[in-house]
């Protein structure tokens, strides 16, 4: 069983690799990489931006820019006062040069406002926007840049609220790539997760301070590239922004082998680099650490922000959303058309997988964590202390629609009079002329909406 489970979980990574050498994007692309010195002068900045833009509009299919490129404010009041929500004028500056110069953009992270928080605090937010002047992706940084020595003080948390989850990879002109920013590189597993799930270049754009710049900059971004075997890409700040704080700069881009293919030293400069995605395809072949990894013996798991499903069908039938009240990455939870007592749901794969032997690891793990947190979610609305969760695995096994699922169903005292003539039951409910009806369509919303706001 053990070698089973590794082994699937070994297929699980070496697909993920086999999808980064997709060919939907460029596999060599010329980038910008930027570094500037922003201030509390938010117009002077998008100034700064501009002129970034115009140096690199013939040059390069993607521009990125730092942490801060919207502004660095001079205490807490004026960093909070001048933070803007992603549909204020600062963003739709972005898009609109992204868009009037076909280039995309990653600006971050900026600060963001979120309209609807008590505590007054922002995100420090990283976003991708695409050569039609559209958000792709977005990010907010998970770890915050809370540090208080002799030396040096600052505390990101007074500010900054911290991000809730890890974003996907984002599909890109010039290939997958993984956001992060600033401190998050201090933290190696994000980067480790997000090369599982395909990602080819990982961002760091940065606001880095002096002493700790001097130090680590460089090791760092190498050794994310190294182990990671990945671009890295780090626009930086660099210079003095107020009495109070400096920035290290050195923006560099780092190939999958380690070596710098690119670097700023000035403080506004854009420097260019050719990202060759078939030097990943070399660098895993001749060093293949991600085959070699023992997932058996250790994993790395994260909260993703993933896309809302829109339409499953399991296997051939449609399921209408309104009836889906529980999401995951790979698997969504839905009310049943018929069922053997109250509380009857499913919990299927998002993909149309007929067996389990042929579940991905992430598949096969999410799907029994899922049943596990909708299982208890149940017995606590229904006041129950038992549950049946089973799968029927297999034509033989009594399946009738080939998508694995399982059945969770709340168990209450007497609710049978054997207590096995569930499994007798659950092999004819979805048969015509049982004693478990066909529901309508609105029940089974009605009920949804109910769980829904149990999670």
């Amino acid at each position: 069983m053990l070698n089973r489970l590794l082994n699937i979980a070994k297929t699980s990574i070496l697909l993920n690799l086999t999808k980064t050498m997709s060919t939907s994007f460029s596999l060599k692309s010329t980038i910008g990489l930027c570094q500037m010195r922003s201030t509390n002068d938010k117009n002077h900045n998008r100034q700064l931006v501009q002129e970034l833009f115009n140096r690199s509009k013939d040059k390069a299919s993607f521009l990125f820019l730092p942490e801060c490129c919207d502004y660095v404010g001079t205490s807490i009041d004026e960093t909070l006062s001048l933070a803007e929500p992603l549909t204020g004028e600062t963003v739709q500056f972005y898009k609109n040069l992204c868009k009037e110069n076909s280039i995309w953009g990653s600006f971050g992270g900026i600060h963001e406002k979120i309209e609807d928080r008590n505590d007054g605090k922002i995100s420090n937010t990283h976003i991708i926007i695409n050569s039609d002047g559209e958000v792709a992706g977005i990010y907010r940084k998970l770890h915050l840049f809370d540090v208080d020595t002799p030396e040096f003080k600052f505390r990101e948390s007074k500010v900054v609220e911290g991000g809730k989850e890890i974003s996907l990879p984002v599909e890109t002109d010039i290939g997958r790539i993984g956001l992060q920013i600033c401190y998050d590189i201090r933290f190696p597993e994000p980067s480790v997760w997000l090369k599982s799930r395909g990602a080819q270049i990982i961002l760091y754009p940065s606001a880095f301070a002096l002493t700790t710049g001097k130090a680590h900059w460089d090791i760092l971004n190498r050794c994310r590239a190294i182990e990671n075997q990945c671009f890295i890409i780090s626009a930086a700040q660099q210079g003095k922004h107020n009495e109070k704080r400096s920035s290290y700069g050195q923006a560099v881009v780092v190939s999958p082998w380690g070596d710098i293919l690119a670097r700023c030293t000035e403080e506004l400069e854009v420097q260019f680099a050719e990202i060759d995605l078939n030097k990943i395809e070399k660098v895993e072949r001749n060093m293949p650490c991600f085959s070699h990894r023992r997932p058996d013996v250790y994993s790395i798991d994260f909260k993703v922000r993933f896309q809302p499903i829109e339409n499953f069908i399991f296997e051939k039938y449609p399921i209408d959303s309104r009836t889906i009240f529980y999401e995951t990455e790979h698997c969504v939870a839905f009310t049943n058309i018929r069922c053997v007592v109250p509380g009857h749901v499913l919990v299927a794969t998002k993909r149309i997988v007929p067996r389990v032997k042929e579940m991905t690891a992430n598949e096969n793990k999410e799907l029994f964590e899922t049943a596990c947190k909708v299982s208890k979610v149940l017995d606590d609305y229904y006041g129950v202390e038992s549950a049946t969760i089973t799968v029927q695995d297999g034509e033989h096994a009594g399946q009738t629609v080939k998508h694995v699922h399982c059945h969770v169903m709340p168990r209450k005292a007497g609710d049978f009079l054997n207590n096995d003539e569930i499994y007798l039951r659950l092999n004819e409910h979805d048969k015509e002329g049982t004693q478990e009806k066909r529901r309508d369509l609105q029940e089974m919303i009605d009920e949804a909406e109910i769980y829904r706001k149990l999670f």
